[in-house]
């Protein structure tokens, strides 16, 4: 296992330090073209403020890299990308990159997804370890089997064990990061998905496109919950199908599922027998979903099997 020492300003670690049930974090990075491959999904990214704050002060646990344009990123995580509003995240952009972004413009960003993400009380701030050198701009890896990755680890699990003990919504990841802390044994738990997340995720995994209709207009494709979120659905990518806005809502509503073993849609009559119309939607009747190209980001058949059953209106 790694962790990722990721540097930031004072500004976005105070935003969130301030605010209470941050569920998740979009840890952004102003280039079009970024990348970031440091890490993978469940391993701890931290964060340390620029200096002279020389202090880690939080982190989360990294769930995806995808670049979005500023406004899909904006729509799915709001003030969780760190600023108060879509145009001071612009204006960040724009002096990141030491070049103007023209106002019709939506740039896009780097965007690295923290689940479950934590922030210390500056008395819980702890100091960079000697080997992160000032003139570091983005961040430093290090493995959790070497002595300076595994100190810094068991210190910030000391902090996350004190801070579960007054929250008992903590999430999967923070929970072994705990435990941990305790055993000296790091393991590779699946964190929490937000809602932002789950959203981005959903719209990644499919490509952009529709599950049923290929369409790629992003501003009309939603991330549709399977089994509903109020009925126990989890942001999960076997959770999710990236429909047409209209789509999903008829989906939402019962007037359209998908077969949980063909995986075909199947409309329902109520549309034709309850609004006299429905040719468009009938025609997509029968038609196979695209699947994920990672089959492991399939919605599942237990949730397929939960929405023909107690969603869908026959």
């Amino acid at each position: 296992m790694r962790l990722f020492v990721g540097v930031t300003d004072f500004d976005w670690y105070s935003l969130h330090a301030s605010r209470s049930g941050v569920e998740e974090v979009n840890f952004w990075k102003p280039s079009p073209e970024a990348t970031f491959k440091a890490l993978k999904p469940g391993e701890p990214f931290l964060f340390k403020l620029h200096a002279p704050r020389n202090y880690i002060v939080g982190g989360g646990f990294f769930a995806r890299f995808v670049r979005l344009p500023l406004s899909l990123a904006w729509d799915a995580f709001g003030e969780n990308n760190g600023a108060r509003s879509r145009a001071e995240v612009k204006t960040r952009i724009a002096k990141y990159r030491r070049q103007p972004v023209d106002p019709h413009e939506d740039p896009k960003i780097g965007c690295i997804l923290l689940e479950e993400p934590f922030f210390f009380k500056q008395a819980d701030w702890i100091p960079a370890p000697a080997d992160f050198n000032l003139n570091i701009v983005q961040g430093k890896g290090y493995e959790l089997a070497s002595i300076t990755g595994m100190q810094l680890w068991q210190q910030v699990g000391e902090k996350l064990e004190r801070m579960r003990l007054q929250d008992a919504t903590a999430g999967p990841a923070t929970n072994a990061a705990a435990e941990n802390a305790r055993h000296g044994k790091p393991s590779l738990v699946s964190p929490r998905l937000g809602q932002g997340s789950f959203r981005v995720m959903v719209t990644d995994a499919y490509s952009r496109r529709c599950a049923v209709t290929t369409e790629k207009t992003l501003p009309v494709l939603e991330a549709a919950h399977i089994r509903p979120y109020a009925q126990g659905g989890e942001h999960a990518l076997t959770n999710g199908l990236l429909l047409r806005s209209d789509l999903h809502i008829l989906f939402d509503r019962g007037y359209l599922t998908i077969d949980p073993s063909e995986r075909r849609v199947v409309v329902s009559r109520r549309i034709r027998e309850e609004f006299e119309n429905g040719r468009h939607y009938y025609a997509l009747h029968g038609n196979p979903i695209a699947s994920p190209a990672d089959p492991q980001e399939a919605p599942s058949v237990e949730n397929l099997l939960f929405h023909a059953q107690t969603v869908f209106r026959g």
